[in-house]
Formats: C-alpha cells, sequence, structure tokens
C-alpha cells in the first residue's frame, strides 16, 4: 500500500475552532451546518461536532440551514443526546466511542457495526422521522439509555427486525 501525503497537512485543525467556542448543549437552539470534509467520511451525510453540523458541500450546508428536514432532525437528536450525558459534549464523544467500540467487535456479523448498533445513532435513526420527537424530549433525548441497556446481540435482533417492518 502506498502511503499518500495529506494536500493540506494542517486541514485538521480546522475543527479545533468547533471545540474551542463550543457552548454546552443545552444552550445550543439550532446548530449551524458548515462545509468540512476532512473529518466527514464519505458514506455519511452529516456529523454533529460539538453544536455545529459538518457536511461535505455548501450546497447541502445552506440546504440544512434554511429546512429542518429529516437529516436536520437526526443531528438534533444527537444534541439533545448531549443534555442527557451530563449536559457536556465531551461525555457525549466519550460515550459514543464506547459504544462504537462494542459494536464494532460485531463487525463481522454486522456491517458498519460499530455506527449501526450506537445506541445514539440507533435512537436517533429510530426518531428523525417524528418532528415532534425534539419537542417531546425538552429535558433531552434518553430512548438511547434503553438500547444502551440491550447487548450487542439484542441490538443486531432489534435491527434485523425493524429491517423487515
Amino acid at each position: 500500500m502506498k502511503f499518500k501525503p495529506l494536500r493540506h497537512p494542517f486541514r485538521m485543525f480546522r475543527i479545533l475552532r468547533f471545540v474551542w467556542k463550543a457552548r454546552k448543549p443545552s444552550t445550543v437552539h439550532d446548530m449551524p451546518a458548515v462545509v468540512d470534509t476532512f473529518w466527514l467520511k464519505s458514506g455519511y451525510e452529516a456529523l454533529t461536532f460539538f453544536g455545529t453540523i459538518l457536511t461535505h458541500s455548501q450546497r447541502e450546508a445552506d440546504h440544512m440551514n434554511r429546512r429542518f428536514d429529516e437529516l436536520k432532525n437526526h443531528e438534533m437528536i444527537h444534541l439533545k443526546q448531549a443534555i442527557t450525558t451530563g449536559d457536556s459534549w465531551w461525555r457525549f464523544y466519550r460515550l459514543y466511542l464506547k459504544f462504537w467500540l462494542q459494536g464494532w467487535r460485531a463487525r463481522k456479523r454486522y456491517p458498519n457495526a460499530g455506527y449501526w448498533l450506537n445506541p445514539f445513532e440507533m435512537e436517533a435513526y429510530e426518531r428523525m422521522h417524528d418532528f415532534s420527537y425534539l419537542e417531546q424530549c425538552k429535558d433531552g433525548a434518553s430512548e438511547w439509555q434503553r438500547f444502551a441497556r440491550m447487548t450487542i446481540d439484542e441490538r443486531i435482533k432489534y435491527k434485523q427486525q425493524r429491517l423487515k417492518a
């Protein structure tokens, strides 16, 4: 495998401005969408990062900033989840990584398991089409806790049943 140097080696550090300017999740009422293709992996449409939504293109960012659709709702659910993790982005991402690693172990049985079996993602996908959900969970979205109590096998079974339905 040939090593390919980064075209813009310092581009990865631009993300630090979002960390520096981050506010407590409970004080964020809307998350702006911006373009940052370095951190957003191909195949993913958006990423919530410290109260900002990262997208692939300016067109996608403009669309998300103008309209509240399922994808924006999905990302806003992550904001509400951060509130239930002690109103801390750092705790949210620590738990997100923990859950991702738990799911990642099942990658041979379930493709991209670290992502799809993550309780935060399970709740966000489950509720992204319900535009009243954010109003229902003013104190934070906590359905992820139910998924977190499930074993990996139970999460796989749950996901498979949802796909069949």
